[in-house]
């Protein structure tokens, strides 16, 4: 029976093996892959649901700015004839139909984390090396590893030699990151979990043999996989200016109708053609190209980044980056989580080391040099807030970036 013990890195080699009740040299029997398969699952990643295509074109067109044209359009089939409602029509229909197909290609690049876990992989199966389907394996199973090979789920290593692993997929390292067996401190994040191997990731170089300790939703990439399916659907800064604008195009359109209505009664004319009048106005002023102006542009914006490797679910997400400030990542380009910490300060003529981590306002600025002097002097970017001095260590009140 295996023993739940999450915090796989952090445990010496003989307790992983113990507890996955395993066995590093015979690895697992046919007859106990079989009962854990039926317990744990094939190793493979769900598609999910998939949306109905006609309700996800509907979906385009779910939007302010569109329920205006859809009332301008059905106005004007009323006022003016089908002529000129079936431009405002065919303006929402190449609308939607461009946010259909981006969404299309963008989800089918989101199902292909699905076939990650796919081919085949080395495994020990009573103390014999045998080529088994990756969705076959199990927790328990000892894998082994060479240059080229993709890791099939979730490892602590056993044994390397010289081995690395690109992991970009997964941490976004631009580098292959060297691997180990020594064990690790227990709040070691993903990337630093250095006596690991995660599934979908692949062997640059060197040769290893692992212990599978998660597989199928189980791993670092199904964790992926199921937050993808769950992310929330937030308004782009776009999105709320539009719908902003639509709520004061409409309420503006609806009482320029409604004062041209009442003067031109007033001044003597009939009923039938000032509601005409009315609703002509109310038609001409609808901007009827703004829809598909955006769309295409937004299209663009998605064309481009796709061409750089970066899928996009959702049209007005690519309008995001336009609207980004500020982008923090370390040197070798992995995204941080919005909590970089000051360490160090240089200026002209002096050096400070800051300590305190992330968002608490606790922490000392101490003086590199051994002196005395005051944080005044520190560049003008950086606001820091120092009170009183105890022994060259200054109370840190707050200190971030004011750009």
């Amino acid at each position: 029976m295996i023993t739940e013990h999450p915090i796989w890195h952090a445990t010496i080699i003989d307790d992983v093996v113990r507890a996955l009740d395993s066995s590093v040299s015979d690895g697992l029997t046919e007859h106990e892959a079989s009962v854990r398969r039926q317990t744990y699952g094939p190793n493979s990643l769900p598609k999910g649901a998939i949306e109905h295509p006609v309700r996800r074109y509907m979906r385009q067109l779910n939007a302010p700015l569109v329920y205006i044209l859809i009332l301008a359009g059905c106005v004007t089939v009323i006022v003016s004839g089908i002529t000129d409602a079936i431009v405002i029509f065919g303006v929402l229909i190449l609308n939607a139909v461009i946010g259909f197909l981006q969404e299309g290609k963008a989800t089918a690049a989101l199902a292909s984390l699905a076939a990650n876990i796919q081919g085949e992989t080395t495994a020990v199966r009573s103390r014999m090396r045998v080529r088994i389907a990756m969705p076959e394996l199990v927790p328990g199973d000892v894998v082994l590893l060479e240059a080229g090979d993709k890791v099939p789920a979730d490892l602590r290593l056993l044994w390397v030699k010289d081995l690395a692993i690109a992991e970009a997929v997964l941490t976004g390292k631009s580098v292959p990151s060297e691997k180990h067996t020594a064990v690790l401190e227990a709040t070691a994040q993903v990337a630093d979990r250095t006596n690991m191997a995660y599934a979908s990731t692949v062997v640059v170089r060197g040769s290893a043999k692992g212990v599978v300790v998660a597989t199928g939703t189980r791993t670092e990439v199904g964790t992926i996989s199921a937050l993808l399916d769950t992310a929330p659907q937030l308004q782009t800064p776009l999105t709320r200016q539009i719908a902003k604008f639509s709520s004061i195009l409409l309420y503006a359109i609806i009482g320029l109708a409604a004062v041209t209505f009442l003067v031109g009664i007033a001044r003597g004319n009939t009923v039938v053609d000032m509601l005409i009048v009315s609703v002509a106005l109310s038609v001409g002023a609808v901007p009827e190209g703004l829809p598909a102006a955006v769309t295409i542009i937004l299209a663009i914006g998605v064309n481009r980044m796709a061409k750089r490797r970066a899928i996009i679910r959702k049209l007005p997400a690519v309008e995001t980056l336009g609207s980004t400030t500020v982008i923090c990542s370390d040197k070798t380009g992995t995204l941080t989580e919005n909590q970089m910490t000051v360490v160090e300060i240089a200026t002209a003529g002096h050096e400070y080391d800051v300590e305190g981590t992330g968002y608490e306002p606790e922490g000392y600025i101490v003086s590199a040099m051994g002196g005395a002097d005051t944080v005044s002097t520190v560049h003008t970017r950086i606001r820091c807030s120092p009170s009183r001095d105890h022994s060259k260590r200054r109370p840190l009140l707050y200190c971030h970036d004011r750009a």
